[in-house]
């Protein structure tokens, strides 16, 4: 069967998804249950399909990895990826995982690029961005400020402002072009209320107490820098990835860039990644909550192995 013939889903194919929010222990619950399966895990994480952003992003090593990853390292940090990219890619994965009669276990916290791999919606046709167009709407950033932007999306798209928040730069820019081309991004996520996969899917979240949770991210934060990721930082801004390193979305690397470039405190840095990081668990938490299709597995109190036992309970899926 080839991969092609395969896409963009079938409701027959049977995939496992296991999300909730960062530092919960999502991967390694994955491998767990990915090697029980005899499966192959399809990560959801919007900031690991970058190149190079290993430890800010918590990718598990290479080393480390038990089972085949896909949809990790796909592009370097300076490129355009969008979650209809990634639908594209994602989707391509799960194929390739069905042609060879391998489970594929999706995995990640970034909940609309779950979505984008798993229910039926449909993105921007992925045309390239007029350069034009988006310098203009980045120059209004670096002269007003992001609000501006947002506020200037509000006047055209107030469907697209409302679903979009105000600091995430690239989807309030690409939701600008996309109205000027006359293809409201309000309209082309209409399909977000609809909770449909296109697969046999069957969503587990992990969750904790929310003291634990916050302890947990506030000790990978400090695990992270102690392991490696000013280096990394500086790695990447010799290369040339500094716009990328500073948006919106690079928890744990904007924070830093200033560290590196000597206008800042390091401890102020590291506190600031800590409080961004535990707002981001925040709003993911609330993104999955509203799904209905989730069996939650509150996993506070339970050991690594008795995590994965509860999740492959809750998948209700036949190890043998």
């Amino acid at each position: 069967m080839s991969v092609e013939s395969i896409l963009p889903g079938n409701p027959l194919l049977r995939v496992a998804a296991i999300v909730g929010p960062t530092g919960v222990g999502k991967s390694a619950v994955a491998e767990d249950v990915a090697l029980s399966l005899r499966g192959e895990i399809v990560s959801a994480d919007s900031m690991q399909v970058y190149r190079g952003m290993d430890i800010g992003t918590a990718k598990v090593p290479i080393s480390e990895r038990r089972v085949p990853y896909h949809c990790i390292d796909l592009v370097a940090p300076g490129a355009t990826y969008s979650a209809a990219v990634f639908q594209r890619d994602a989707r391509r994965a799960i194929a390739s995982c069905a042609s060879r009669d391998v489970p594929p276990v999706v995995c990640g916290g970034t909940g609309l690029y779950v979505r984008a791999a798993l229910d039926d919606l449909t993105f921007a046709d992925g045309a390239q961005s007029d350069n034009t167009v988006r310098e203009r709407y980045e120059r209004i950033v670096s002269e007003q400020g992001p609000d501006a932007l947002h506020a200037l999306l509000a006047e055209r798209d107030p469907a697209a402002a409302a679903a979009i928040h105000p600091h995430n730069v690239r989807r309030v820019v690409r939701a600008l072009e996309m109205h000027e081309r006359g293809d409201p991004y309000s309209r082309r996520t209409a399909g977000l209320s609809r909770r449909q996969s296109i697969y046999d899917t069957v969503f587990v979240g992990l969750t904790m107490e929310r003291a634990r949770l916050y302890a947990l991210i506030d000790e990978r934060v400090d695990a992270m820098c102690d392991g490696g990721l000013i280096d990394e930082v500086r790695t990447l801004l010799a290369m040339g990835f500094r716009t990328a390193l500073t948006s919106a979305q690079a928890i744990g690397y904007k924070e830093l860039v200033p560290v590196v470039e000597g206008y800042a405190d390091l401890d102020d840095a590291v506190d600031a990644i800590k409080r961004a990081t535990r707002r981001y668990a925040k709003r993911q938490l609330t993104w999955f909550r509203a799904d209905p299709r989730i069996s939650w597995v509150d996993v506070t109190h339970l050991s690594h192995a008795e995590r994965s036992e509860a999740v492959l309970a809750a998948l209700h899926w036949s190890q043998s």
